[in-house]
């Protein structure tokens, strides 16, 4: 019998989790707080043990710290909600996994990636690590899921009408986002969950990662820049001189030094995601850009801190338009990962050529996106798909437009495929 929760919401991930404890002996939730790590760990598990609970003066966790086996010998499967809150879990674990090799003893959840006492051992074959992200609009409803992913890489996708969307529910489902909590609410009282996940990483998340203590100030103007900088191509240093020109009238010196740590925090507590650059199958490889594009593990979070709302969107077209691009690939790496891709992108320095998303499956073949939000932008994307078909060593398996404002799902006679973003799904 599961501790699944009353109103849960099936997840994508929830069909791997099931195969994977079949095959390990633990596997390992890692994501940001808030995604839902702990209701869909609890939807496999028989008993539990919360490392953060503050109801019970942390009682669980100080048993843990004096004898990690005080909290390891529950029913099967067991949930460690929060394992880094005592990082010498994981190689308990690890050890318990070895000793009987029984499949699907454990789940660990975490929030943040410790950096003090690592475990010693990386769990490597009896540890299953997997990436959880906010919900895709497939997961929270708000897609019809008329065209799967996996369908396009298998060419059986037809023709046919999708559900209309409008501007200012796009605009609504950018500023939501895709936190659990949030998705039954109204926009206005979504974002209230998401402004008050950010004070929660700025006064105690950034510290409490490696007991550090880090300048409040400095890091919320880092966030600002990032918010500003969605979706683009930036280097540390556009970073650094970003926030030189911030309009605060907090203290703007800051260190090129500052900037990657501070970084490298908001990566190790999954709040962003660098959307790396694909290459190897392009003939000019020498002009390829390296640099990855920077996303908030949630468009929701840029909305929230530029104080952005969906009217705000709409007297704003092109900020709209970069975050419906970071909604699509948000929605886009959940469904590659769904179906074992990866999400990259490809940025040519010497002619600018880009496309906005490739999804890469395993067997090495690849699908183009370009996103726009608008159809009057078809034209300009198929165009640059079509550049792009032309340096490719090992053409892509299909290529396809995401435009915001359409409904229907179309094969055009050039073979790119036009598909809404509120029909896909993996």
């Amino acid at each position: 019998m599961s501790l699944r929760k009353e109103g849960y919401k099936e997840r994508l991930i929830d069909k791997e989790i099931n195969e994977n404890l079949k095959i390990f002996g633990a596997i390992y939730l890692e994501g940001p707080k808030w995604c839902g790590k702990t209701w869909t760990a609890l939807n496999h598990s028989n008993s539990v043990t919360y490392l953060n609970n503050s109801e019970d003066d942390f009682r669980e966790k100080h048993l843990a710290e004096m004898d990690v086996n005080l909290v390891l010998n529950r029913e099967f499967p067991e949930t460690i909600d929060e394992w880094q809150e005592v990082p010498a879990i994981w190689d308990a674990v690890r050890f318990k996994c070895d000793q009987d090799k029984e499949k699907g003893k454990y789940i660990l959840t975490g929030s943040a990636t410790p950096k003090k006492n690592q475990p010693s051992h990386s769990g490597a074959g009896r540890i299953c690590k997997m990436k959880m992200y906010t919900m895709s609009l497939y997961e929270s409803g708000d897609s019809t899921g008329d065209v799967s992913l996996q369908d396009l890489f298998n060419n059986k996708v037809e023709n046919k009408r999708t559900k209309k969307m409008e501007l200012i529910k796009l605009a609504e489902l950018i500023v939501r986002g895709g936190w659990p909590e949030a998705i039954d609410l109204s926009w206005n009282e979504a974002i209230k969950i998401t402004n008050s996940y950010v004070e929660a990483v700025l006064d105690k998340d950034i510290n409490k990662v490696d007991d550090i203590v880090r300048n409040k100030s400095k890091m919320r103007m880092l966030l600002r820049s990032l918010a500003r900088n969605e979706t683009a191509i930036t280097p540390n240093s556009t970073l650094e001189s970003d926030i030189s020109l911030d309009d605060s009238k907090e203290e703007k010196n800051i260190s090129r030094n500052t900037v990657a740590d501070y970084l490298n925090v908001l990566d190790r507590l999954h709040l962003i995601e660098n959307q790396e650059t694909f290459s190897y199958k392009i003939r000019s490889r020498a002009n390829i850009g390296k640099l990855p594009k920077r996303h908030f593990t949630d468009p929701s979070l840029g909305c929230a801190i530029l104080s952005i709302t969906p009217e705000k969107f709409m007297y704003d077209l092109n900020t709209f338009g970069l975050y419906f691009e970071a909604l699509c690939e948000r929605d886009l790496r959940i469904y590659a990962e769904t179906i074992g891709g990866r999400l990259y992108h490809y940025r040519e320095n010497k002619t600018g050529l880009e496309v906005d998303a490739i999804i890469e499956i395993s067997d090495g073949e690849y699908g183009a996106f370009e996103i726009k939000l608008g159809s009057n932008k078809e034209e300009e994307a198929a165009a640059s798909l079509k550049r792009f078909y032309e340096v490719a060593e090992v053409k892509p398996k299909f290529m396809c437009i995401i435009i915001g404002l359409y409904d229907a799902v179309v094969k055009r006679p050039d073979g790119i495929y036009v598909i809404p973003i509120t029909a896909l799904k993996p």
